[in-house]
Formats: structure tokens, sequence, C-alpha cells
């Protein structure tokens, strides 16, 4: 926990520059609109699972998870 300040800054500084990267680039897939996201609409009905999305978010969250657990020891 002695560097739990340090965690919260670089995490604010990756999502800031997650969102500077998507408004600069507006041809890059959005969270959401990515290749292998399940979309189905129909008349009355619609669906959607945004499978692709949530590997990736998934993988990001384990990534930064590991990363504060190898600099923590």
């Amino acid at each position: 926990m002695r560097y739990s300040g340090w965690i919260s800054i670089i995490t604010g500084l990756l999502i800031t520059g997650m969102i500077i990267l998507w408004l600069i680039t507006p041809s890059l897939p959005r969270p959401g609109q990515l290749p292998g996201d399940i979309r189905i609409e129909r008349e009355h009905f619609r669906f959607y699972f945004p499978l692709t999305t949530c590997l990736l978010l998934s993988l990001l969250i384990s990534g930064i998870l590991w990363l504060v657990q190898y600099f923590s020891r």
C-alpha cells in the first residue's frame, strides 16, 4: 500500500491517454463497436453483447493488477 498514490496517478494518466487517442483518431473502432461484439437487431427486438470489448477490458485490468503486484514486492 505504500505506492497506492502513484498507482492512482498512473491509472488516471493511462485512462486520459486512451481518451485523447480516441478523440484524435476517429477511425479507430470504439469500445462496444469492435469486431466480435455480438449485435442482433430485429423489428421489435435488440440484443447486444460486447464480447470482444469485455475480453480486452479483462486483459487490460489483469495487466494493470499484475504490474501493481510486481512493483509492490
